[in-house]
């Protein structure tokens, strides 16, 4: 099967069992939780902890998927209060949780996918220590997004941000519940210490590439490809590894920290192309993957072990 194909049954069959959980809400507050879960998305997290299973164990994600929906539920729980910390209108092209049921709310439906995400790990079939592993896992994942977020936000009032400093923040803010994902689905179909290890290890290194390679489309996608105002990061100033690169190469961004018409927002990327900019954050994105690939050695080869490493790829490939 092809990863295109696999990404789209997969992410059929992660919405089916979302649904089979979370699809008849009895309270208002059930209902504000499941808004953003259910309101699309690729899903790759759930995937990824499937992907890893099998390619440990070929056969065991059907049992132990309700670890792997934890990871969904947990993506979804950031988002809600990342949107409220950030004031954000829309995501996925519909209203934000706190601004369709309120504040308050939206906080208590951030929270009540954050409980859901635990107790869907006490329903998977997997050994109790393997449960406890994976509850500890994923706590420490969460706190280390937290961190993230916060350095993220540190950023806004900085204009002298390293690039060690926005990796360190990329591999806590979206890097470590990639590695939550593929390390737990190692752990849960009975993975040894060395395949969970590594698994991890290639989940957070292809995670961090991923944001990186949002900060790219970012800026070279239109918003009727990318669902997003291109360009957004460049004006509203961002620290990405786009601004810190043109910044070590001398270049002045401030000009363009405005609202940019289309014309405008070419001659940007042409400016950063012929600089070597997005060359640049390009690589370290390729190293990031290099080293999530290299990590797979652990494994046999198989179907699913291509498929990681297809994966792997895909998630710099993209362009949306």
């Amino acid at each position: 099967m092809d990863l295109d194909t696999y990404l789209k049954k997969s992410a059929t069959d992660v919405n089916n069992l979302l649904n089979r959980y979370y699809g008849s809400p009895l309270t208002e507050l059930s209902s504000a939780a499941n808004y953003l879960l259910f309101a699309g998305g690729k899903r790759l997290r759930p995937i990824l902890f499937m992907l890893s299973a099998e390619a440990v164990s070929s056969g065991s994600s059907p049992d132990i998927m309700p670890a792997g929906l934890a990871l969904e539920v947990t993506h979804c729980f950031t988002l809600i209060h990342d949107d409220i910390m950030d004031k954000d209108a829309f995501r996925r092209g519909k209203p934000t949780v706190h601004t369709k049921w309120g504040e308050p709310t939206g906080i208590l439906a951030g929270d009540v996918l954050y409980a859901r995400a635990f107790e869907l790990i006490c329903h998977t079939k997997t050994p109790e220590l393997a449960k406890i592993r994976a509850v500890q896992m994923l706590s420490l994942a969460c706190i280390e997004i937290c961190e993230g977020q916060q350095m993220d936000m540190s950023f806004e009032n900085r204009d002298d941000v390293t690039r060690a400093e926005y990796l360190a923040m990329v591999a806590k803010k979206t890097g470590v519940l990639y590695g939550a994902a593929a390390g737990m689905g190692a752990l849960c179909a009975g993975g040894s210490d060395s395949q969970i290890s590594a698994l991890s290890t290639y989940g957070s290194s292809i995670g961090a590439a991923f944001q990186i390679q949002d900060d790219i489309i970012d800026l070279v996608a239109t918003s009727e490809k990318s669902g997003k105002d291109q360009a957004s990061d460049i004006r509203e100033g961002k620290q990405t590894l786009l601004a810190i690169k043109a910044r070590q190469r001398g270049l002045d961004l401030s000009p363009y920290r405005r609202d940019l018409k289309a014309d405008e927002i070419k001659e940007l990327i042409n400016l950063l192309d012929r600089e070597g900019v997005i060359a640049d954050v390009r690589e370290e994105a390729e190293d990031l993957i290099s080293t999530g690939v290299r990590s797979l050695h652990v494994l046999n080869d198989s179907p699913d072990k291509d498929l990681l490493i297809e994966l792997a790829h895909y998630f710099i490939d993209r362009s949306y």
